[in-house]
């Protein structure tokens, strides 16, 4: 019986494997990461300082204890060089494994600013364990830490640098944080409350050069402005990495085009998770990837399944200003409607009367249940 493979240890890759194992204990499994196959969650990497966590500490189990668990051989420190759709062979640091199936959970990268200036090539991103401990190896007393990217990453590191003790300056665009998921009062209301903790704006304007300056940077922006800073960190979002699906003949898209039973392009051929485009939509959230899950464990273990998403809120970890947003659908007709005091503001996209969308802060999130209800009216 030839292995299922999952290419892939993230999240994605080890709650699948978990899935699986509850319908099917028969079938081998191989898993291929090109890390070391520890289980951590990525999500907490935007909160572990103020948690006090090194990087060791956030990982809960290795591989061979996560091998041990879900009864599966994992091959860590090994890349994928090709997938053969038509043998259904991959070949691996030069191993050619055949395969039954194939799960493709290689995530998503970072996307990187064509920055100038001889300091460009430093900036840090973290999109795994491994560039969180180079990112935690630089925080080694207080720092100024420049964050590019007020989104929800960048809003999220901020707020657990600066209770961290360093001191913060968020650099973007946008003209209020979250600009992508809140309206401008939730959005603002974030800015008002990172603000208190000390943290620095610069919105409305862009990096346009790095220079090195002693053991730190200085960042010219394009409204004329400086900012000074001993680290710096960009957060301006994520790509589904279609590199080895391209490289296979798959369709992609804004990521691997999968069905709703997250089937690809090529027979035996499966993504999921922050690679995956399901139903033309790249939802690179935790609970999206949990329904993708337990999906594609049902029908890789022969039965019946479709992803069906329910009402799926966010919670943005912003400890300063707490955040609870379940956009509405992109393209969905309807306006928001918002209330705001200082307690927090709710904000409701509405279509008539009928809700396709929420935005909480503060003490507003305690609305969310209700709100969630509405939504699977």
């Amino acid at each position: 019986m030839q292995p299922i493979v999952i290419i892939g240890t993230g999240l994605a890759g080890y709650t699948l494997a978990r899935e699986l194992r509850k319908l099917d204990s028969v079938t081998p499994l191989v898993m291929i990461t090109a890390d070391d196959g520890g289980f951590y969650s990525k999500p907490m990497l935007s909160n572990a300082l103020l948690r006090g966590k090194t990087p060791a500490q956030l990982v809960s189990a290795d591989a061979a204890k996560m091998a041990a668990d879900i009864d599966a051989v994992i091959k860590v420190r090994t890349r994928v060089e090709a997938i053969d759709t038509a043998a259904h062979t991959v070949t691996a640091n030069g191993e050619v494994i055949a395969y039954s199936r194939l799960v493709l959970a290689v995530g998503a990268r970072p996307i990187r600013l064509p920055l100038e200036g001889d300091g460009a090539a430093d900036v840090l991103t973290v999109n795994s364990l491994d560039d969180y401990a180079q990112f935690h190896a630089q925080l080694q007393g207080p720092r100024r830490v420049a964050v590019i990217g007020p989104g929800l990453i960048g809003c999220e590191f901020a707020n657990d640098l600066a209770g961290a003790g360093h001191k913060v300056s968020i650099i973007g665009p946008d003209p209020h944080p979250l600009g992508r998921l809140l309206p401008s009062e939730a959005g603002n209301a974030v800015r008002s409350a990172l603000s208190a903790i000390g943290i620095e704006w610069h919105l409305g304007t862009v990096v346009s050069r790095i220079e090195r300056d002693g053991g730190a940077y200085r960042l010219a922006l394009a409204d004329g402005n400086e900012v000074n800073a001993d680290v710096v960190l960009s957060a301006i979002g994520l790509q589904a990495d279609t590199r080895l699906a391209q490289q296979a003949g798959l369709v992609v898209n804004r990521g691997i085009v999968v069905d709703a039973q997250l089937r690809a392009s090529a027979a035996d051929v499966y993504a999921l998770g922050d690679c995956a485009e399901v139903n033309g939509m790249v939802l690179p959230f935790v609970l999206p990837l949990m329904e993708q899950a337990r999906t594609l464990a049902a029908v890789l273990a022969g039965r019946e399944a479709a992803v069906n998403y329910p009402p799926m809120p966010v919670a943005v970890k912003t400890p300063a200003c707490p955040v609870v947003v379940a956009p509405p659908a992109p393209g969905a007709l309807g306006e928001w409607r918002v209330q705001a005091d200082a307690d927090g503001v709710r904000a409701e996209f509405t279509d008539g009367a009928q809700l396709r969308g929420f935005a909480l802060t503060g003490a507003a999130t305690a609305a969310k249940q209700a709100l969630v209800k509405q939504l699977m009216a």
